[in-house]
């Protein structure tokens, strides 16, 4: 089976998970435009990771309750992201900028994987994964299925046991 037909089916999977009896469902409204997304305040909240140099907007659904959610990430550049992992199966996209990311219980920037503009990975549940960035900013879209958390591999390296 190749990557495509993997995502497609991962795409499948979390929309017909959302189609399940009293699970919430998409409003008919929703529709938005590049410049309109980027207008979107912060929201932080559920599978954001705490770090100071990344922004989490919740476009769609409330990633802490069962249900759809898409989450735009806006992580500045220079920044690095201690291995963590979270509940429920993730979809990655891209947006802008080149995003490092690799998958592990610890951060190791040997294993890190260069990805452009349009590309699209997975963060399985419970997997540990890992990313960075360089000199520019980074924009990614994250689709899953809630509720979410972000849980750090080191306990040491979750920004909120730093304060």
């Amino acid at each position: 089976m190749n990557k495509s037909t993997v995502l497609l089916l991962s795409v499948f999977a979390v929309a017909a998970h959302a189609q399940q009896a009293g699970a919430p469902k998409f409003s008919d409204n929703f529709a938005k435009t590049p410049d309109e997304l980027s207008a979107i305040s912060p929201t932080g909240g559920a599978g954001g990771s705490g770090n100071a140099k990344v922004q989490v907007v919740t476009i769609l659904g409330n990633p802490s309750k069962p249900g759809p959610y898409s989450q735009l990430l806006r992580v500045a550049p220079h920044a690095s992201i201690p291995a963590h992992h979270h509940a429920g199966d993730r979809i990655g996209t891209v947006l802008s900028g080149t995003w490092h990311f690799g998958y592990g219980t610890q951060f190791d920037a040997g294993k890190l994987r260069t990805l452009p503009k349009g590309s699209v990975y997975t963060e399985p549940a419970n997997g540990a994964h890992f990313a960075q960035t360089g000199d520019e900013a980074v924009t990614v879209l994250i689709t899953g299925f809630g509720p979410t958390d972000t849980v750090y591999e080191n306990s040491a390296d979750d920004p909120a046991a730093k304060h």
